[in-house]
């Protein structure tokens, strides 16, 4: 089993996250609607959509959303979630390989949101998913992709630990290797220890741009943060690309 599905589909993954809230996702969204300004009612992928926290966010503002992901727990979370809002009508989640296009010219637009990319060890895999996203989306649609912000993360790398409401000891230790951003996820909870790890190609901008380029996609606006701010190579927490494909 890879890294990403034994971890993604853990109970824990949850814990780590925690910060991670349904506020958040709404500030994303919001930015996403005052900036890229989707028509009403418009189709929208969100692709390794996890628990749904965003896929419920746009649906809430009347888009119909499709959500994908690996993890079958996720997905069975995020139908339940989104049942419990009265969501039904304009959402609709399936387990899925984001390496395989959902369709062919389907959608409005795609979101790829908190850092759900760059899971693969082969490049050409990671570009493969970035292609299959592309596909999806019809003649001048568009694509948001949220990554975290390489140069950042590489000068501010370190072991980190905190205590969640619940009482487990959560300990990260993170660091680079081979183009990756790697983390061991140690977690101590009544007497026992479970361990897992992250691995994630550090892609930048300018690598951003060359995959873009290749699989069809022009880079419109770029963003530092979930506010809209300017993306600061040096500064800002976050990398936000807003694209589009040709036009018909």
């Amino acid at each position: 089993m890879s890294w990403y599905e034994e971890w993604f589909w853990s109970d824990a993954y949850t814990q780590v996250y925690d910060h991670r809230d349904e506020e958040e996702a709404e500030r994303l969204v919001d930015l996403i609607q005052r900036k890229v300004d989707p028509a009403p009612n418009a189709h929208i992928l969100d692709i390794g959509c996890g628990r749904g926290r965003h896929a419920r966010a746009l649906a809430r503002r009347g888009y119909r959303v499709t959500g994908i992901d690996l993890s079958e727990e996720a997905i069975a979370e995020a139908r339940d979630e989104a049942a419990a809002e009265g969501l039904d009508a304009t959402t609709s989640f399936r387990v899925g390989d984001m390496r395989e296009p959902v369709c062919d010219g389907c959608a409005d637009g795609v979101v790829n949101l908190f850092t759900s990319f760059g899971y693969f060890d082969d490049d050409a895999e990671n570009e493969r998913a970035l292609a299959a996203m592309t596909t999806a989306l019809r003649p001048g649609g568009w694509f948001v992709q949220d990554f975290l912000n390489a140069p950042v993360v590489a000068d501010t790398l370190g072991a980190s630990e905190h205590e969640t409401e619940e009482g487990h000891v959560i300990h990260q230790d993170r660091w680079i290797e081979d183009g990756r951003v790697n983390k061991k996820i140690t977690i101590h909870h009544d007497g026992q220890t479970d361990a897992f790890q992250e691995s994630v190609r550090l892609f930048t901008l300018y690598d951003f741009k060359k995959m873009y380029s290749r699989v069809g996609l022009e880079v419109v606006e770029l963003f530092g943060d979930y506010n809209g701010g300017d993306y600061e190579p040096e500064d800002s927490p976050r990398l936000l690309l807003h694209a589009r494909t040709p036009a018909a």
